[in-house]
């Protein structure tokens, strides 16, 4: 007479190397597929200036464009500053807070060069001396940048500023909005 023994259960064993390497790998994918989205879709084939002579050698509000930060002001300070400059003929292209979150004493403009005439125009318009900083930017815009101590722009800047006769200068690509034409879809 034999007893018969219950058969022991099976270890089951899971095997974890095959599912983290799949996440692993999905991961690498959805990156790669977002950054190759991001590329296309902010890659851009236009010029991001055009070199030209000025019209009296002289640099005026409406071809300089001009990004306003918040760097430590009021908030709705740097919309009060950019209606004020674009009433004056400024092409406004951002304002917001500024991008790093760097606070700002007074008015900091950033520019290409330290000396460059758009930084020169905008400086005018200020009636507090603004900190230039040259960052080598390759679009020829201006960031006015505002902190808790800035007052207000001057009541009346000042209308243009020579440059060298014969001097080409590089103006920003300015975007107008183009109308969607009757019965087009805007998407």
């Amino acid at each position: 007479m034999t007893a018969i023994h219950p058969q022991p259960r099976p270890h089951s064993r899971i095997r974890w190397r095959t599912p983290i390497t799949m996440v692993i790998l999905l991961g690498i994918l959805a990156g790669g597929g977002w950054w190759g989205w991001k590329s296309l879709i902010n890659s851009s084939a236009e010029p991001t200036c055009v070199e030209q002579k000025l019209a009296n050698n002289r640099l005026v509000p409406k071809q300089v464009v001009l990004n306003v930060y918040n760097g430590g002001a009021r908030a709705g300070s740097a919309q009060r500053v950019a209606d004020a400059l674009k009433k004056r003929g400024f092409n406004i292209g951002k304002v917001s807070n500024e991008p790093k979150g760097n606070k700002v004493d007074v008015a900091e403009l950033r520019g290409v060069a330290a000396n460059s005439p758009e930084l020169t125009l905008v400086a005018g318009q200020l009636n507090q001396k603004a900190v230039p900083v040259a960052d080598g930017r390759t679009d020829h815009t201006v960031d006015l940048v505002i902190g808790a101590g800035f007052g207000s722009v001057r009541l009346k800047g000042i209308p243009s500023v020579q440059v060298a006769p014969g001097t080409n200068v590089c103006l920003p690509v300015i975007h107008t909005p183009q109308p969607i034409p009757s019965g087009q879809n805007p998407n």
